[in-house]
């Protein structure tokens, strides 16, 4: 028997003796494990690193410590190798075998005897010192990555915490992915080299940056549409009065879309871009740990609900089919991704780009982008997708309840 196998023997019998979780101990044990996670010793979580080793040696941990079964290939982990082509225009090959950079992903298991299983993912990883993922503009630095994604890595086990204890019609799987932020890595491997059948996976739930909820209680839910089941459900169990933004497509820069391709219904769970994003300032004191778990117990009623129901139906999305805009310039803005009004407000303006350069400012909405009306977030990539590096058009925006125009050069 491996070591943490003997861990989560015991960790699941002194678990079976204690009550369920109170909102304090979830606080408690949110705040500790963002900390952890999103502490300089860890220098960024970056896969293939000392920090993302022991990011994942703690996971392992907890998960042992709340009572949850190994599931990985090895004990909690699934290692992973990511072998980096030296053409820039081929894919990564993700395996086992080989020279390149090593992940882990680390997987554990509720086995409530069912014919169901529902997989509650996070990835774990985060960009080190920066690299090109990084919007910091300076010197090298550790990004903490306490909302990208200590968040939602933090919210997994404060669902293992609640579904450990209570009796569900579903089994749980819980994945903590490495690799996200170079390109979906662990979650590509796990549906490739899967611990279970996925032809038992019921549907996925992905939490990406869920620890900054907002005054207004806007949470983000991407891929309603990919079943039936989900937007009845959705409102059932708001007892919290959240402000739910919802997009259908089942596709998306995070780990439900690997489970997305693999035709299963997904929900991403998101709380909003910010200044901090991708920069060495988004740390764990920042982070709106009572609005973490509202989120949480958001989603535990969510599943409770589903419980409820038979084996979702799977619903293909419109991006899917390859409608999604493809564009080669950029404004240079961070869309404000829970706006639900007309236009695309920005939420972020890069140093040096189109956007700034133009005079544009956090806060304004787009509205029109040369003879395209912006009424969305598609629309405005739709538009984007129009232009060409070197060309120019005029912008309209709307700031302080008064329309502009600029001119902006891509």
């Amino acid at each position: 028997m491996k070591h943490y196998q003997v861990i989560g023997l015991i960790g699941a019998l002194a678990f079976a003796c204690q009550s369920a979780p109170s909102d304090t101990d979830l606080i408690n044990d949110l705040k500790k494990d963002v900390t952890y996670l999103a502490a300089d010793q860890l220098e960024g979580r970056a896969i293939g690193t000392d920090g993302e080793v022991k990011a994942a040696e703690y996971l392992a941990e907890r998960f042992s410590e709340i009572g949850i079964s190994p599931k990985g290939t090895d004990g909690f982990f699934q290692e992973f190798t990511v072998s980096k082509p030296s053409n820039p225009h081929e894919e990564a090959v993700i395996g086992t075998d080989g020279e390149g950079v090593t992940g882990r992903n680390v997987i554990g298991f509720i086995d409530n005897q069912a014919a169901q299983t529902i997989v509650i993912g996070a990835h774990f990883d985060h960009l080190g010192y920066g690299g090109s993922g990084s919007l910091h503009r300076g010197d090298s630095a550790i990004h903490n990555g306490a909302d990208d994604n200590a968040s939602g890595t933090a919210a997994l086990a404060a669902l293992a915490e609640l579904l450990v204890d209570e009796k569900r019609q579903s089994n749980f799987l819980f994945i903590a992915f490495s690799g996200e932020e170079n390109g979906l890595w662990g979650s590509n491997y796990f549906v490739k080299n899967p611990t279970i059948d996925l032809e038992t996976v019921n549907y996925m739930i992905n939490m990406d940056m869920v620890g900054r909820l907002n005054e207004e209680k806007t949470l983000a839910i991407n891929g309603v549409g990919t079943s039936p089941s989900f937007v009845p459900a959705l409102d059932l169990v708001n007892s919290d009065s959240l402000k739910l933004v919802t997009s259908e497509s089942g596709v998306g820069p995070s780990d439900h879309t690997s489970f997305y391709l693999q035709d299963l219904p997904v929900l991403h769970f998101f709380t909003g871009q910010h200044e901090d994003y991708h920069r060495p300032s988004d740390d764990s004191e920042k982070i709106n740990y009572e609005g973490l778990l509202q989120v949480v117990r958001y989603i535990d009623r969510l599943i409770a609900q589903l419980d409820t129901e038979p084996k979702l139906a799977f619903t293909k999305t419109k991006d899917s089919s390859g409608d999604s805009p493809r564009f080669t310039v950029t404004l240079g803005v961070v869309p404000d991704y829970l706006y639900d009004g007309k236009g695309m407000r920005i939420d972020g303006v890069s140093e040096d780009k189109p956007a700034q350069k133009a005079g544009l400012q956090k806060g304004d909405i787009v509205v029109q982008l040369g003879d395209s009306t912006i009424v969305d977030m598609m629309s405005y990539m739709r538009a984007l997708g129009a232009f060409q590096p070197g060309q120019e058009t005029q912008v309209a925006y709307e700031r302080d309840g008064k329309r502009v125009e600029a001119l902006v050069k891509f």
